[in-house]
C-alpha cells in the first residue's frame, strides 16, 4: 500500500497527538490527575467493555478521572506503556490506535502482587483551541495476567487513606 508523503503540518500534528497520549500514561503513573484530565474533552465517550463488561457510554471527563484516581491511587505502583501508535489524520480530527501494556503493583503484607494487561487503545481525537484532545477512548484487552481482585483491594486502600486524610 502506497502511503501519501506527510506534510510538515502532518508531522507536527502527529507529534502533538503523541505528546497528549503520553500524558495519558504519565498522568496516571505519576498520579498527576490534572495532567491526565487535560487530555480529554469535557465529555468523553469511554468504552472499556473488554475489561469491565460495561457498555460504552459518554461521561464527564471529571467523573472519569475521579474514578481512575480512586481505582489506581491505592496501588504501590503502576506503569502504563503506550507504543506503536498509528495516527490517521483527517483535518481537525484523528483516529489513533496504539498498543498498551499496563502493570499494577500492590504490596500486601510483604507479598509482591501484580496484575498486568496488554492490548490497545483507540482514541478519537479532535483539534480544539487548547490543542488536540481525546473525545473518545476505547480499550481492547488482548491478554491479562495476575489477580483482578487487586483492583478492589487498591481501591479500598485508597478510600481508607482518603478517609483518614479527611478526618
Amino acid at each position: 500500500m502506497a502511503r501519501k508523503r506527510p506534510t510538515a503540518e502532518d508531522l507536527i500534528d502527529r507529534a502533538e497527538i503523541n505528546d497528549v497520549l503520553m500524558d495519558y500514561a504519565i498522568g496516571i503513573d505519576s498520579r498527576d490527575w490534572a495532567r491526565y484530565r487535560a487530555i480529554f474533552t469535557d465529555e468523553v465517550e469511554l468504552d472499556f467493555s473488554s475489561w469491565s463488561g460495561n457498555p460504552a457510554a459518554p461521561m464527564a471527563a471529571e467523573d472519569w478521572v475521579a474514578g481512575v484516581r480512586n481505582t489506581l491511587s491505592g496501588f504501590d505502583g503502576t506503569q502504563h506503556m503506550l507504543m506503536n501508535s498509528v495516527i490517521e489524520l483527517d483535518g481537525d480530527r484523528a483516529n489513533v490506535t496504539l498498543y498498551m501494556n499496563a502493570h499494577h503493583y500492590l504490596n500486601i503484607e510483604g507479598a509482591h502482587n501484580m496484575h498486568s494487561i496488554g492490548g490497545y487503545y483507540t482514541h478519537r481525537m479532535i483539534r480544539t483551541a487548547n490543542g488536540w484532545l481525546s473525545e473518545a477512548c476505547k480499550l481492547t484487552v488482548s491478554w491479562e495476567s495476575g489477580d483482578r481482585a487487586l483492583f478492589a483491594i487498591a481501591a479500598d486502600r485508597w478510600a481508607a487513606q482518603s478517609d483518614t486524610a479527611g478526618s
